[in-house]
């Protein structure tokens, strides 16, 4: 799991953790019942207080994505597919929405941009 920090990004480091950590959860990364590393360690790798890391961890727990074995470790906790799939949703609607506004700046008509997209989905086809 490799996760970034950024003392520029104005969200604060445990929110950073928290939500690349999800992220990661929803992108498969992270399996479930796969264990984080520890608290002192990811700490220690990040350079940032243990009460950072703690209150990610925390959050993470209390919003479901992982469950806290004391004297164990933090481990993944099987996700709801429906959870899954709303995410995803909401990934495709937000690269959607922006190929839309560039679409308008560029000033493609509506004809162009689903040309463009049927060309895409087209194009992934004869990936599979």
């Amino acid at each position: 799991m490799n996760i970034i920090i950024s003392n520029t990004a104005g969200t604060p480091i445990y929110e950073q953790i928290k939500e690349q950590i999800k992220a990661a959860i929803f992108r498969g990364e992270l399996k479930e019942g796969e264990l984080l590393p520890s608290i002192r360690r990811l700490a220690r790798d990040l350079r940032i207080s243990v009460i950072t890391t703690m209150r990610a961890y925390n959050d993470l727990e209390q919003e479901g994505f992982v469950v806290n074995m004391q004297g164990k470790g933090c481990y993944v906790q099987s996700q709801n597919a429906d959870l899954l799939r709303e995410h995803k949703l909401r990934e495709v609607e937000k690269h959607l929405h922006a190929s839309v506004v560039a679409a308008r700046l560029c000033e493609l008509s509506d004809d162009e941009l689903l040309n463009m997209l049927k060309y895409f989905m087209n194009e992934e086809d004869e990936y599979e």
